[in-house]
């Protein structure tokens, strides 16, 4: 049985599409209306996935994972020889720390971005405050990822890089390292076909 993904298109779930294609990895993609939480055949998303959001993970075993940065985890452990994570010592905790950091402060940290009810004067200040962490994320580069080789933690920068231009229509420029990031991670393999897959552009 090969892995299932549940999807919506452009969401934090390109993040782990990308991952499981760097791992090599055999998987289906179920497509998720976040909206009315079901999936394309029509079946209960909440029987999948009770929190209703995505991404949600099927193992071949029967089990179902949720959250980004732990999902990530799992994905790079299938495949310790690609190194596509960082399993010992102190660099383990750097890695680690990327990702929640990632999880919390720029994915997270976004959101009420997307909250209709918030006023301009809110979102500026919440964008000044972004803009320290876009600042943290460049200046953490080590010869242009994050844990100095690529790690899903710079997949799912590649995805909070692409919702802050993409979603929140806004620009990287302030940060010269992040457009180059943004621009290396976007000539991945990888990345290009994880993004063919959800009908998206770089």
């Amino acid at each position: 049985m090969a892995f299932v993904l549940y999807y919506t298109a452009g969401t934090c779930s390109l993040a782990p599409n990308i991952a499981l294609r760097d791992a090599g990895l055999t998987f289906e993609m179920v497509r998720v209306d976040l909206r009315a939480k079901k999936l394309a055949s029509g079946e209960d998303y909440l029987a999948v996935n009770p929190k209703g959001y995505v991404p949600a993970l099927r193992l071949p075993d029967g089990n179902v994972l949720t959250e980004a940065a732990v999902m990530l985890q799992y994905i790079a452990e299938q495949r310790p020889d690609a190194g596509l994570g960082v399993t010992s010592g102190m660099e383990r905790y750097r890695y680690l720390e990327w990702l929640n950091f990632i999880a919390t402060e720029l994915h997270k940290g976004t959101s009420p971005l997307y909250n209709v009810l918030a006023g301009d004067d809110y979102k500026t200040q919440l964008k000044t405050r972004l803009a320290k962490r876009w600042v943290l994320l460049a200046d953490g580069l080590r010869d242009g990822y994050l844990m100095g080789h690529y790690t899903v933690a710079d997949a799912y920068a590649f995805y909070v890089m692409r919702a802050w231009q993409h979603a929140h229509k806004q620009t990287l420029d302030a940060w010269p390292a992040l457009v180059e990031y943004y621009a290396r991670l976007a000539t991945r393999p990888s990345v290009q076909a994880a993004l063919a897959s959800e009908g998206l552009k770089p």
